[in-house]
């Protein structure tokens, strides 16, 4: 017994009784979600990105190694489940984790940007000293101060700033770092001005 490729009910025939394709039918409706679902993440994974950059929390760091290995790990997914129905294998199960994932950084992306857009704590500024600093060019570049850290537990911070701020400072300044508490207990970064 065997699931339908399409609609994942059970059958014993080249036909699907519930959805009435075949087996071949099926694969192509199958693989035609696939690449439709894709594109979804995919623009889900872009929006992540803009929007971690609107209210940058103070671990982004950490936040986008987890959507980067997110990301790889449903786009393997997705072209295992793609192979094994091309060979017409069982792939309900894939397909199930597959389309949950699916969701994943547009709901983290929702979370973030609520965290910040929503969050009505006092700004709370936090002094540093200037270490070093990081830049990252590209479509959408990335910039950090990296400063000692005020958190127990913390050696350093990287502070993401815009290109203003980044030239503005240079190793060994001291910085206040204007931070709020986040509406979801996430901590943002609001801004960096000198002490």
């Amino acid at each position: 017994m065997t699931h339908c490729l399409n609609c994942g009910a059970e059958r014993d025939a080249d036909i699907c009784d519930a959805c009435g394709l075949s087996t071949s039918a099926a694969e192509l409706s199958l693989r035609s979600k696939l690449l439709n679902r894709t594109g979804l993440f995919m623009l889900g994974a872009i929006t992540f990105v803009v929007a971690s950059g609107r209210y940058p929390a103070l671990e982004l760091d950490g936040i986008l190694i987890f959507i980067g290995v997110t990301f790889f790990v449903t786009l393997g997914l997705a072209i295992w489940l793609e192979r094994r129905a091309l060979r017409h294998e069982e792939v309900e199960t894939l397909k199930r984790a597959y389309y949950g994932l699916i969701p994943l950084p547009w709901l983290l992306a929702a979370l973030l940007y609520g965290n910040g857009a929503l969050d009505t704590s006092k700004v709370h500024a936090e002094q540093a000293r200037v270490i070093s600093k990081f830049s990252m060019p590209g479509p959408i570049p990335s910039r950090r101060l990296i400063v000692t850290s005020w958190r127990e537990g913390h050696h350093l911070e990287r502070i993401p700033v815009d290109h203003v701020d980044y030239d503005r400072f240079t190793n060994g300044d001291i910085v206040d770092v204007q931070m709020k508490d986040g509406l979801v207990s996430i901590p943002w970064v609001a801004g960096v001005s000198r002490h």
